[in-house]
Order: structure tokens, then sequence, then C-alpha cells
């Protein structure tokens, strides 16, 4: 009767040896895949570092850089009157394009801070009626 009792606890051995091989076994898979994926991204840091960065560096020199030195001296300009850069209209008046005054034929927008005053006389006309005047 005792006999059992003895193989019951050699079995009971015998598992726990097992068990306990079969998770080392796993730590030693487990730190070798961890100790791979270590060099595998010791690699990759060091290609990044190598390639990578110095093509972004390159490209950030020849494309970006000149954009950003572009908008900083538009920016730095005092000279450039900002309002000039966008189209808008004039109206005729008296006193400048007044042979225009009710043609069909004006144009009457600034761009880049020259009037264009109509296609036939981009300057406008210098004496009282123009040549060209149509009523709308």
């Amino acid at each position: 009767m005792e006999n059992w009792q003895k193989d019951f606890m050699e079995v009971l051995e015998v598992a726990a040896n097992e068990v306990e091989q079969f998770f080392t076994e796993i730590t030693q898979v487990a730190d070798e895949l961890i100790d791979s994926f270590l060099v595998f991204s010791e690699e990759v840091n060091e290609q990044v570092q190598n390639t990578i960065i110095p093509e972004l560096d390159q490209f950030f020199n020849e494309l970006v850089e000149p954009v950003v030195e572009v908008f900083f001296e538009f920016e730095r300009s005092e000279d450039i009157n900002h309002a000039d850069l966008f189209v808008h209209y004039v109206e005729p008046t008296e006193e400048k394009n007044s042979a225009c005054r009710g043609c069909q034929n004006y144009h009457g927008q600034v761009y880049g801070g020259n009037l264009m005053v109509c296609g036939m006389h981009p300057y406008g006309w210098d004496g009282d009626s123009c040549p060209d005047w149509q009523s709308y």
C-alpha cells in the first residue's frame, strides 16, 4: 500500500520537473526573441540615423529652407504695400480717368499696385473724351 503513495509522489516530482523545464525553455526562447528584437531595433535605429535623417535634412535644406527664407524676406520687406497685392476695383473720378466715367470698356482693376484702365488704353486716356468710349 505504501508503494502507490511512493509512486504517486514520483509522478508528481516528474511532472513538476517537466513543468519547470518547460517554463525554463520558454524563458530561453523569449530571451532569444527579445535579444533578436533589440538587435533588429538597433539596426533600424542605425539605418534611420545614417540614411533617412540625412535625406530629410537634405530635403529640408534644398526645398523647404529656400521657401522659408523667401517668406521671411517677404515679411521683412517694409516697402511693399500688402494691400496692393490683392486685386481691387477703382472707380474713375473727375481727377483720375475722367474720360472713362460711364464707359463699358473701363476695367478699373489694380494688379500688384498697377491700375489696368481698359484693354485699349491700359494706362488711361489723357484727354477729356476717349475715342473708344462706349456707353453701358
